[in-house]
């Protein structure tokens, strides 16, 4: 709380809120606010202070990298006033670009926060077997056969408790544990689509893109399943060479107390089942 600007001392006994929001992270650095770079975190609190005429506070539960997208971000927000919901929304909305949509906006507990009250979070990964100019940023375009059997058998291993350390990358922090649990590991294809959806208690710096990676390295038979199997029990350097794009990333759900996790299934946009 009050943790861009200093400000917590404005802060303090105010009403808290939740927000549900999805956007296009391609013209983004990512969810975290930076001084010279244009981040969703910067452009939801910019457009706040316009439309709601008061000082704000958001925090996300994710840090979406440049380029990825979300489904379902939820953050917090701390204003030094009562909202009228719907008014607010509408009106944020209305202010926003068009590539960011706040979903929900609803009254939260007082000590509600985002991140660290989350339980999980799930990813989704498009990827397209066929070349595409409307869905080009939100998929990555293989031509290369894959095989499927050998892909599931992939994503089957990443299911559990392991450490992610050849996943991660170097710079993902200091003190930064890299042992994950990963509740689900889910490969499907959908006609020209093939999806991959993980769903986990957290996840680390360029983690699903590197998972997502070297599925792919297997699925054209570039990469073994003992080679996969090697680099969950030491630390390797050959995920990073094969990180996927940004662009076929979606956080697709914040999962908390009493939540279940939503049915896989690819979004339905007309851009991308056409």
């Amino acid at each position: 709380m009050g943790e861009l600007y200093g400000m917590k001392g404005d802060f303090e006994n105010v009403p808290r809120y939740k927000m549900i929001i999805e956007y296009d992270g391609t013209s983004y650095s990512g969810w975290q606010g930076q001084a010279n770079a244009r981040s969703i975190q910067g452009t939801l609190i910019e457009t706040a202070r316009r439309v709601l005429n008061c000082e704000a506070d958001i925090q996300g539960a994710g840090r979406t990298d440049a380029g990825v997208h979300a489904l379902g971000q939820v953050a917090h927000l701390e204003v030094p006033k009562k909202l009228s919901l719907r008014a607010a929304l509408q009106k944020w909305n209305d202010e926003l670009p068009s590539n960011i949509n706040i979903l929900r906006l609803e009254e939260a507990k007082a000590d509600f926060h985002a991140r660290h009250h989350a339980k999980g979070r799930s990813y989704l990964y498009l990827l397209s077997r066929k070349r595409t100019a409307f869905g080009k940023r939100y998929v990555w375009w293989v031509r290369d056969p894959l095989d499927m059997k050998t892909m599931e058998t992939v994503m089957n291993l990443f299911q559990g408790f392991h450490d992610f350390s050849s996943f991660a990358d170097k710079r993902m922090g200091k003190g930064k544990s890299p042992l994950v649990q990963i509740d689900s590991a889910v490969v499907k294809q959908a006609d020209h689509l093939i999806l991959f959806r993980f769903a986990g208690s957290h996840f680390l710096w360029k983690m699903v893109r590197r998972l997502v990676g070297v599925t792919v390295e297997a699925g054209r038979g570039k990469l073994s399943v003992l080679d996969i199997e090697g680099m969950l029990k030491e630390t390797s350097d050959i995920p990073a060479r094969f990180t996927a794009p940004p662009s076929g990333l979606f956080l697709e759900q914040v999962l908390y107390e009493g939540d279940s996790w939503r049915p896989f299934q690819p979004p339905a946009w007309p851009m991308l089942t056409r």
